[in-house]
Formats: structure tokens, C-alpha cells, sequence
């Protein structure tokens, strides 16, 4: 199994809440940066975090993409849920998949895949992407490549 992780572009500084904050124009470019490094890849889901960035973050790729796959919107996949609890809940797709979400969560969530603790996150800037293979049990991934796209 491939799995990327994909944070979400540059987002304005402000909104009426963190959920609500929306992609800047740097951060679709950069999204759009990010989505070339999947040409060609066979995806079968794509996990999203319903913050309105990384949804925005998650279109701009289907777009780029050329992609019909639906967004599958999951509310464990924000900035503060529980990497542990995120890499379990993981085993009901099969397939290759693609998470748009944030920092924190993807660095733990990247580090705890590849270590299998959480000691060693992940540096991720906006619109990093991380291309992670194998079976998706903590300690046993194997880190394909990380692309930031400044």
C-alpha cells in the first residue's frame, strides 16, 4: 500500500475560526505544486480533514489530477486528533490513499508510521508531501520520498 500525506496550503492568518480559514493564492499555488508529484498514481481514496483548507487543499489536487474520485471528509483527521488513534482507523481502506490535513497530526502521524513512536515527527511546511509504502502499522513504513514545494 502507498500512502501520501498531503498538509494543506498557505491558509489566511485569520478567520471566525481555525476551521474556518481559507487556502491565499500562494497556497493553491503550492497545492498545485504538490498534486504534479502524484501524476500516474492509482489512488483510491482521499481522506480529508473538513477544515475548509485542507478540503480547498483536496479539490485543487482532484482537479490537477483530473481525478472523479470523491473527497471522503473525516472528522478524526484535524490538526489535534490522535495520530495513534488515526494510523488504527487507517486499516479500514484498502488501496492506495491520499490524507489532506495539518500540522500537527501529519508529522506524528508520519513519524509514528515510520518509528513507531511518537518522538520524531515529521517537519512538514505548507503543501508538503509525504509518499509513504508498506503496510500501514506503526514502525513498518518506509518512506518513499518528501517533497516541499518552495
Amino acid at each position: 500500500m502507498k500512502l501520501w500525506l498531503l498538509r494543506h496550503g498557505e491558509a489566511e492568518p485569520r478567520a471566525r475560526s481555525d476551521a474556518e480559514r481559507a487556502l491565499t493564492e500562494h497556497g493553491r499555488k503550492e497545492v498545485r505544486k504538490s498534486a504534479r508529484r502524484l501524476r500516474g498514481e492509482a489512488l483510491a481514496h482521499i481522506l480529508v480533514s473538513p477544515y475548509r483548507r485542507a478540503q480547498q487543499s483536496a479539490e485543487l489536487v482532484r482537479e490537477a489530477l483530473g481525478l472523479d474520485l470523491p473527497l471522503t471528509t473525516l472528522d478524526w483527521l484535524t490538526p489535534d486528533d490522535d495520530p495513534r488513534q488515526v494510523a488504527g482507523r487507517l486499516y479500514a481502506y484498502s488501496g492506495d490513499c491520499l490524507l489532506v490535513s495539518h500540522n500537527p497530526l501529519l508529522g506524528q502521524l508520519g513519524g509514528f508510521l515510520l518509528q513507531g513512536h511518537l518522538q520524531e515527527p515529521l517537519l512538514l511546511h505548507t503543501a508538503s508531501l509525504v509518499e509513504l509504502e508498506g503496510e500501514t502499522i506503526p514502525g513498518l513504513m518506509r518512506l518513499v520520498g518528501l517533497y516541499h514545494p518552495h
